[in-house]
């Protein structure tokens, strides 16, 4: 492929991997959890898997591929900043596309670089979802008040179904948005590995309506939305703020959150203290692309409230 040393990756490249990941982290920003080994291991150890190592053995470029549930071929990669520019991203869309058999390809991509960009469209491959990963270091939290009118309760058996309504009614203008049943929903809710029931907040009016909720998940805002009879009254800022406190009295350093990139919650954010940490996307084949997707079942995205 190029003047690397290729072979298939192993359970043992692990932490050669991760290393790989923090430096693609670093230089270009993304999903954090990427250099963690259980989402390498998804990622990487898959059924066809390749790795480049340089003189000193160290593993600076990798590929994966694999079939997804929905029956797509799927690739990842990842090329280390200092090796860059030398046709090892070019060698590894290669041999994903040789895997593949002629099937349209789609590329998961969990860090991205301008690089990154610049090969997925010389080869054919279209962003269809995109979204901003985003920090908040929690030196520095605003006050924002509960609007009057409503009170907020933690998720429970009681409130889940509220949570769900909350959700549908704040995403269901979006483009693309995906009516997701209620016990499908919750249950990939409460699958979170770091799921805070207690910290994740449901408001209500004084109607016991739902006006907005928020998820937390470890210190990820993972989800976050306001009905649209509620919007414009600030009521998403402080479900944000009062879960950046929350984080930080339980001994968070930082919080986390993404937003689709053309969501305008992200000025919200971003007055809220959060700053841009880099992109995370999927790309498809051209010949394949379907209407951009806005919505997921459980996003990490906002509405502006």
């Amino acid at each position: 492929m190029s003047a690397l040393e290729w072979s298939r990756l192993s359970e043992s490249d692990l932490p050669q991997l991760g290393s790989l990941a923090r430096a693609c982290l670093k230089r270009d920003g993304g999903l954090p959890q990427l250099a963690e080994e259980p989402v390498l291991a998804r990622l990487f150890l898959t059924d066809a898997t390749i790795g480049g190592r340089d003189e000193t053995g160290d593993l600076v470029a990798v590929a994966s591929l694999w079939w997804d549930a929905q029956g797509r071929r799927t690739a990842t990669g990842l090329v280390h900043p200092s090796v860059r520019h030398q046709g090892h991203g070019e060698a590894l869309v290669a041999w994903a596309r040789e895997r593949s058999g002629g099937v349209p390809l789609r590329v998961v991509a969990e860090t991205m670089s301008l690089e990154a960009e610049e090969l997925y469209a010389a080869n054919g491959l279209s962003r269809t979802w995109a979204e901003t990963v985003m920090r908040h270091r929690l030196r520095r939290i605003p006050v924002v008040p509960l609007p009057a009118g409503i009170r907020t309760v933690p998720f429970d058996d009681a409130t889940a179904e509220g949570f769900h309504t909350a959700y549908r009614l704040s995403f269901a203008e979006r483009p693309g948005f995906v009516q997701v049943p209620a016990e499908q929903w919750l249950a990939q809710v409460r699958s979170g590995s770091g799921f805070r029931p207690r910290d994740s907040r449901l408001a209500l009016t004084t109607d016991d309506e739902p006006a907005g909720f928020v998820l937390l998940d470890e210190n990820w805002v993972e989800a976050v939305g306001v009905v649209p009879a509620w919007r414009g009254r600030r009521l998403g800022a402080h479900l944000v703020v009062r879960s950046l406190s929350v984080l930080s009295r339980t001994g968070s350093s930082e919080a986390w959150l993404s937003v689709n990139v053309d969501n305008p919650a992200r000025s919200l954010y971003e007055r809220l203290g959060f700053r841009a940490k880099g992109t995370r996307a999927r790309y498809e084949d051209r010949s394949e692309v379907p209407p951009p997707v806005h919505a997921r079942p459980v996003a990490r995205m906002g509405e502006d409230g």
